[in-house]
């Protein structure tokens, strides 16, 4: 088969598009899945540079999100048949083929309790595009925060792959929501998706806008997804007692320690893969009844994911250097002939 391999660590150029075997099914209850499309996301371009998780086993396929057909089922499979167009995020952390081949492929193979059927609603290559994005906002609004309906959210990046489903699933729950955007294209995106407060961030203080919206009490909660000296500001735009969750590694200084202690703010953090890089199969299994749940928020039009670039598999290196460069609405995906 087909398939994008890292041949080392380093640049988008490491990124080739080389002939290998097909993956065969590791277990009775495996399915082979005929991929349709890959997503493409940051933690990608991450692993690609410094990989964590197998640094000693290269070459490696990348992407974790996909969407296919299953082409072939394990003697024990029961949840699936030859045939299913299915999503799921598998795979695709750097490991060698042995260790759950990723998505820049033709094929790969996954566990049946971790496929969910697609949205009957969204194309299958689409469908790509939405699993790490949805279980990293569900975990970290619905687990992490516990947002309920009447509070108020301050998302940042809201247009971003995280963002822009963040934005529509805290409206599903009855949130108000508040959106840090980088300009007039994004906020027109962002309010379409239900946003009430359009915060552009490089001509306003985002914390100073959060405490207006709020009567100067702060956001109930705040989803940090950019890190850095976006977090540390963010313990400012939460109100008393409010939460902060963040998917980046955020060091902190003793005053921000004590900024978070004064105003009784509990700080979560979000990393959707702890289930596969632990190894936990009740949680993967958790995880996959969260894709069944998204997959019937898109079908009763509850929530969207905006596709704005489809790239064909040979062009994964392209697909790394735009989410590098920053600033791309929506989703990408690699469409697999």
């Amino acid at each position: 088969m087909k398939a994008m391999l890292m041949t080392a660590a380093g640049p988008a150029d490491v990124l080739q598009l080389r002939e290998v075997p097909a993956p065969v099914l590791p277990s009775p209850h495996h399915v082979l899945i005929k991929l349709a499309a890959a997503g493409v996301n940051p933690l990608d371009t991450k692993l690609r540079t410094k990989p964590a998780y197998y640094p000693d086993s290269l070459p490696a396929i990348l992407g974790c999100d996909g969407a296919g057909i299953v082409a072939e089922t394990g003697s024990a499979v029961t949840r699936f048949k030859m045939g299913d167009a299915v999503y799921f995020n598998n795979g695709g952390l750097g490991g060698s083929s042995g260790d759950e081949p990723g998505c820049y492929a033709e094929y790969s193979t996954v566990h049946e309790d971790y496929c969910a059927n697609k949205p009957a609603t969204l194309s299958l290559q689409d469908s790509a595009a939405l699993p790490l994005v949805l279980l990293t906002t569900w975990e970290a609004l619905v687990e992490r925060a516990h947002l309920q309906a009447g509070q108020t959210l301050l998302v940042h990046a809201a247009a971003g792959g995280v963002g822009h489903v963040a934005v529509q699933l805290a409206r599903h729950l009855g949130a108000r929501v508040a959106a840090t955007v980088s300009d007039d294209q994004k906020a027109a995106f962002a309010r379409s998706l239900g946003a009430e407060k359009i915060i552009r961030y490089r001509e306003q203080d985002f914390v100073e806008q959060a405490l207006a919206w709020t009567d100067g009490k702060g956001a109930d909660v705040v989803f940090d997804t950019v890190g850095g000296d976006t977090f540390q500001r963010s313990l400012q735009a939460a109100r008393v007692g409010g939460k902060v969750v963040s998917l980046l590694s955020t060091p902190l200084s003793l005053a921000d320690t004590q900024l978070a202690r004064l105003r009784n703010l509990s700080l979560c953090y979000e990393l959707m893969l702890t289930p596969q890089v632990m190894n936990l199969h009740d949680e993967r299994v958790r995880q996959r009844k969260i894709l069944e749940l998204g997959a019937q928020l898109v079908d009763a039009g509850e929530l969207h994911v905006l596709v704005s670039h489809k790239l064909p598999l040979q062009q994964a290196a392209e697909a790394h250097r735009l989410i590098e460069l920053g600033g791309v609405t929506g989703k990408i995906i690699l469409t697999i002939d």
